[in-house]
This record gives structure tokens, C-alpha cells and sequence, in this order.
């Protein structure tokens, strides 16, 4: 019997760093980075909202840190470009607001090492997270959300380094890749759709020819062909954007962060919250444990679920899926491997990232706020460390 192929198209989406939700992720966490840098034991959980001339700045925050929560939001939408005062937002017109609390005790002597009823550091909150990686890409990344985040990047990057030619561009921005898939790998990209706030004097067909420079810039050859359907800015104009035209919140671009909607999400945002809280944290070690199970040659997919009570160090469960393509037997040995090599407790994470010293690694929680979580080698969650310590505890299962 002749193989049935198997064909469909996928589709993602990014947004850019002047989207009014990444705005305020970006706020979010460059006052989670200020916190760690002053107090690595930082307890944050910031939520910020932005809105026309207006953010505000709540949540739950401990720290010995002394941070200037005000002049860190100014500073975000500075960097990003909000500085004219007719966009309805920017750094000169903007009130901030700020309301923050102390974090509950309750959660505290969960999370606190030697205070709650298992003694070492426990989760900080119950719930599941997952971690994706495919070679289908060489960042081991689906193939859609990657290059819809690289066409958003390179925008943004002409947008701040050519101000004068690219004039017209203004912060906020979308970006959709659709791609044509046949048997599980991708074969040629169909759609574009780039969304992209502009000046009033814009003229569509500079806009139009620019994504299409960018496109066949960042998408590599093989996806790119004649027959490729671009959709920019299909509404005719967008000049009302950013937190003047949609108000933003915290937490909103779940699917933007991750894998653009490919694999599992366990439902809880990243931004705002130190890595004591395992939404954030193990969602990036589920990543690092996939992408060294692809790096390793074990998968050519692989999707990892891990599961928390709060205040409880163990997890509850771990769960592997490779989608049928795994090279060991079943993927229960990939679970037996994974146990053996890696260590997913709360405390054990953030020591194998140093996810409580960003600055001394280089990297920050602010870099992750745009343009997605994965994906970047800057992050130590990206790394293929792990490649051969995977192959040798996986011989004992070929």
C-alpha cells in the first residue's frame, strides 16, 4: 500500500515590541530585571496596563531592591520608540500609575526554601507547562512563528537604525506566516500578512515593497516562491496604534511567546514573574529538555509536559510525546531518560539557567518580552549542552 501524504497549511502570528500588550510585558519584566539585579531573591508577580497617555503598574512585588518604578516604564517606551507626542502615548505626555503590594505569605512560605511543609523551595503556584522543539528548523523552532517574529524583527531593527529613510514607520506591527506542509515538513510559504503602523504621508507601495525585501531576507530560499499572496496593512490605513488605539495588558501574547500555536500551552504567562513561579520557569526548561531531545537526534519532534502542586518540589508528573518520531522504543524511556538526567525541581531550575542572574549571564528578562521566548541563542534555555549526557542515558533503551 502507496503512504497517504499528508498536507495542510499552519499559521502564526507575531506582534512587535510597540504592540500595547508587548508594551507592557516589556515594562513588566524590565522591572522584574531591575528587582533581581538589586535582590536575586526578588519575589515579583507585575502586571502593567497601558492605555492612552496612561500605564499602570500593579501587583505583588518583595524585594530589598531599590527600584524606581516610574522611571523604569518611561525608559521601556522610550527605548521603543514612543517619543511623539501625536501618537496619543509617549514618554512625554504618559502618567504612571503605580500599585503594588507585598507577595501573600501563604505563597511565600511555599516558595521559600526551609519555611513550608516540604522544607525546600516548593512551586510557586500549581499547574502544567510544556515545552516544544522540531528540526524543522535549524533553531529547532516551527517554522511559522520563527519567521513571523524574524520579519517583525527586522522591521523594528530598519524602523531604529535608518530613522530618517523609514520615517513612516511607527511601533506597533503584526506580523502572519502561513506554511504549506506535506508529510510534517514544510515546503513553501503561501500567505504574508504584515500589519504595520504608519504615518499619515505613507504611501502603501512603500510599505508593501519593504515586506517583501524583508521577507526575502529573512525566510530562506527554499520556502520563498513567485506565487506567494502578501496582505499589508488590508484595512487600507493604520495610523492610530499602540496603547492609544487598543489597550494593553500583561500576559495577553501567550501564543506569540511560545510556539505560535503549534504543541500544548499550559495556560499561564510568562512576563512580570520571577522564575520562582514555575509558569515561567519550568516552561523554559521544558523547552531546554525538547530542544537537547531533538539537538540529540532522539526526537526529530518532541513535546514535554511537566505538572506542579504549589509549595511542593517534585513534580506531579512528566509527560513526552515525539509525535511518532522518536528513535527510542517508546516514549516512556524518553521520560526514564529525562528523569535520570535532568533535575525539575523549583530550586534545581533556576540553578541549571541562572534564572535569578540574568545580567551576570548576559541576557535579560526584558529581551525575552518581544519577539518571543525561544528560539534565541542569548538564552540559557536554548542551549544543546545536554546532547551527549541525553545519548549515553538513552543506550541502555536501543
Amino acid at each position: 500500500m502507496s503512504k497517504i501524504r499528508t498536507d495542510h497549511v499552519f499559521t502564526s502570528e507575531s506582534v512587535s515590541e510597540g504592540h500595547p500588550d508587548k508594551v507592557c510585558d516589556q515594562i513588566s519584566d524590565a522591572i522584574l530585571d531591575a528587582c533581581l539585579a538589586g535582590d536575586p531573591e526578588s519575589r515579583v508577580a507585575c502586571e502593567t496596563l497601558v492605555t492612552t497617555d496612561l500605564i499602570v503598574i500593579s501587583g505583588e512585588i518583595t524585594t530589598k531592591a531599590h527600584v524606581n518604578w516610574q522611571d523604569i516604564a518611561l525608559k521601556v517606551i522610550s527605548d521603543i520608540g514612543y517619543t511623539d507626542s501625536e501618537l496619543g502615548f509617549s514618554v512625554e505626555n504618559c502618567k504612571v500609575m503605580v500599585c503594588i503590594h507585598k507577595q501573600s505569605p501563604d505563597i511565600s512560605q511555599g516558595v521559600t526554601a526551609g519555611t513550608g511543609l516540604y522544607l525546600e523551595q516548593g512551586a510557586g503556584d500549581q499547574g502544567m507547562m510544556f515545552g516544544f522543539a522540531t528540526n524543522e528548523t535549524p533553531e529547532l523552532m516551527p517554522a511559522p512563528i520563527l519567521y513571523a517574529h524574524r520579519i517583525i524583527e527586522e522591521l523594528t531593527r530598519l524602523r531604529k537604525a535608518e530613522p530618517q529613510k523609514y520615517s513612516y514607520l511607527r511601533p506597533d506591527a503584526k506580523s502572519q506566516v502561513s506554511i504549506r506542509y506535506r508529510d510534517g515538513k514544510p515546503q513553501y510559504v503561501e500567505t504574508i500578512v504584515v500589519s504595520h503602523q504608519h504615518s499619515p504621508e505613507m504611501k502603501i507601495e512603500e510599505l508593501t515593497e519593504l515586506v517583501k525585501q524583508v521577507v526575502n531576507k529573512v525566510i530562506p530560499k527554499e520556502l520563498l516562491n513567485d506565487n506567494i499572496k502578501y496582505f499589508i496593512n488590508p484595512t487600507g490605513k493604520f495610523e492610530i496604534g499602540g496603547p492609544h488605539g487598543d489597550t494593553g495588558l500583561t500576559g495577553r501574547k501567550i501564543i506569540v511567546d511560545t510556539y505560535g500555536g503549534v504543541g500544548s500551552h499550559g495556560g499561564g504567562a510568562f512576563s512580570g514573574k520571577d522564575p520562582s513561579k514555575v509558569d515561567r520557569s519550568a516552561a523554559y526548561m521544558c523547552r531546554y529538555i525538547a530542544k537537547n531531545i531533538v539537538a540529540a537526534g532522539l526526537a526529530d519532534k518532541c513535546e514535554i509536559q511537566v505538572a506542579y502542586a504549589i509549595g511542593v518540589a517534585q513534580p506531579l508528573s512528566i509527560n513526552v510525546d515525539t509525535y511518532n518520531t522518536g528513535k527510542l522504543p517508546n516514549d516512556g524511556c524518553l521520560e526514564a531518560v529525562i528523569r535520570e538526567v535532568f533535575d525539575l525541581r523549583p530550586a534545581s531550575i533556576l540553578e541549571t539557567l541562572q534564572l535569578k542572574y540574568p545580567a551576570k549571564n548576559n541576557w535579560s528578562y526584558l529581551q525575552t518580552a518581544s519577539c518571543g521566548h525561544f528560539g534565541r541563542d542569548i538564552f540559557p534555555w536554548e542551549k544543546t549542552d545536554k546532547t551527549d549526557v541525553l545519548k549515553k542515558a538513552a543506550e541502555k533503551y536501543m
